[in-house]
């Protein structure tokens, strides 16, 4: 394969496989909590570590994920406190990080057209040390998505009852809060800053179209956004399109085939659950 000959389209696709485990990953939580948007806002917000990245000429994707959890940390710590309201902590995320960047890197001589590759994702900027840096965020996101799945399910679920429990919930909270500004910033060179909550959360909405547990609809989005990940990635090599926006039609094509088929396999659901419960009648009638 001609695709694999290339040492970028390698650390591309490389890439691409952390987005697509490490995305519907944290979305599932996201989506569980009802907090869809919070990628679109931390994605606006992670832009001012990347300007800051290229002013400083450090990392964009570690000064991106410092900048990213600490907006991820206050939003949170907002919201707990109830001085304001999540929407309104978002909005201030949304466009406080998005004008950031913007001045950061106009201050510093460079070029709004810099961001573009950050904002929108781009193949050609995966560099070799961007693969280790995504490779160790990716690793600590699973961790805590799969490790603490219990306590973070308890939590998206029921906080008060997962406060009467014992578990330790603003931790929690805020341990899902900083996964998810990591999990933006793993995907920014791939999926882009201004897309990346469609990954956290189209897969795991498709996911839901079939499945009935949290298990398996984690398991299913994880295949769905592996597979449009490296699909997408590899189109922008074939046909020359942005890897991003690729990518999210792509998921958002297999939602409606999903849409699609869930409404016969809900009819048979209910069919099988009817006749069930018609033997059972049958058998109480019997004794």
């Amino acid at each position: 394969m001609d695709i694999l000959d290339y040492a970028f389209m390698q650390r591309a696709l490389i890439a691409a496989a952390l987005v697509g485990i490490t995305a519907p990953a944290i979305g599932t939580y996201l989506v569980q909590r009802r907090q869809a948007l919070m990628g679109d806002g931390l994605g606006h917000v992670a832009m001012t570590g990347v300007a800051l990245g290229f002013v400083l000429q450090t990392s964009p994707v570690w000064m991106a994920t410092l900048v990213a959890v600490v907006g991820a940390v206050g939003m949170e710590l907002i919201r707990a406190r109830g001085k304001t309201s999540g929407d309104v902590a978002l909005a201030m995320l949304f466009y406080g990080g998005l004008a950031g960047g913007v001045m950061i890197i106009n201050l510093g001589g460079g070029q709004t057209a810099s961001l573009l590759g950050s904002m929108f994702g781009s193949i050609t900027t995966v560099a070799a040390e961007d693969v280790t840096a995504m490779a160790v965020l990716a690793a600590f996101v699973l961790a805590v998505a799969i490790g603490l799945r219990r306590q973070l399910f308890a939590v998206c679920q029921d906080e008060e009852f997962a406060r009467v429990t014992g578990l330790p919930v603003r931790a929690l909270n805020l341990l899902i809060a900083v996964t998810a500004a990591v999990t933006v910033t793993v995907a920014m060179r791939i999926v882009g800053l201004l897309l990346v909550s469609a990954m956290l959360v189209i897969p795991v909405a498709a996911a839901q179209r079939l499945t009935r547990s949290f298990a398996a609809t984690l398991g299913l989005a994880m295949a769905i956004s592996v597979t449009v990940s490296l699909t997408g990635t590899a189109a922008t090599y074939y046909i020359n399109v942005p890897s991003g926006a690729t990518i999210v039609l792509l998921a958002i094509g297999v939602f409606i085939v999903m849409t699609a088929l869930s409404a016969p396999l809900a009819r048979r659901r209910a069919r099988a659950a009817l006749a069930a419960e018609e033997v059972c009648t049958r058998d109480d009638v019997k004794v």
